[in-house]
């Protein structure tokens, strides 16, 4: 089990401005992957009506469930991650979570009962990640029942320089700022 607090900013980008941010980074050192998210949520969105997202993410055989929670502290979210094992996320899958003790401990705490989360489906991205300005790059292409998108998301420590750089290259593409939900958001908006 670990914690971390996350800053990031986000922003929804066409296919071609997708393309123009990545081949702009073309020639910077990057890593590239596909990742699965299983998101979990009430009947109720008991999650989503505290701030909060529950899922596990699925990269080739490792499976790590994370409670994304507002940050008491200060800006940001709180991660709480758990490692769990492919028969662990199978039982997951079938609606028995059992959660380690923080994970459960912090849904009780938001007044959400373990019993009463379903799986509600997945969310495949093809992510490329860069470190560029003191700030990590992501740009996601997600597929989920029957829709695609594409993102900008930026990932920082201190949330002033990551907001400059996050503005900074929107500028400098040309590239309007939108709101963007979250993707487990978009996800269960698409239901």
């Amino acid at each position: 089990m670990s914690q971390e607090i996350e800053i990031e900013f986000k922003n929804l980008l066409t296919k071609s401005e997708f393309s123009a941010l990545h081949d702009f980074f073309r020639s910077f050192s990057k890593e590239e992957m596909t990742q699965m998210n299983h998101y979990f949520e009430t009947e109720t969105f008991s999650l989503k009506n505290n701030g909060a997202a529950l899922r596990i993410r699925e990269k080739g055989n490792h499976f790590s469930a994370t409670l994304k929670q507002p940050n008491p502290l200060g800006p940001g979210l709180l991660e709480t991650h758990q490692d769990i094992s492919v028969n662990e996320a199978d039982q997951w899958f079938q609606n028995k979570i059992q959660p380690d003790i923080e994970i459960a401990d912090a849904l009780s705490h938001l007044g959400v009962d373990v019993k009463q989360l379903r799986y509600g489906g997945k969310l495949e991205t093809t992510r490329t990640e860069l470190a560029y300005q003191d700030v990590l790059v992501v740009l996601d292409h997600s597929r989920y029942n029957g829709r695609e998108d594409y993102e900008l998301e930026l990932e920082c420590k201190e949330e002033k320089q990551g907001l400059a750089v996050f503005h900074q290259l929107l500028e400098q593409f040309h590239i309007p700022e939108r709101k963007t939900m979250n993707k487990i958001a978009r996800f269960y908006h698409t239901l």
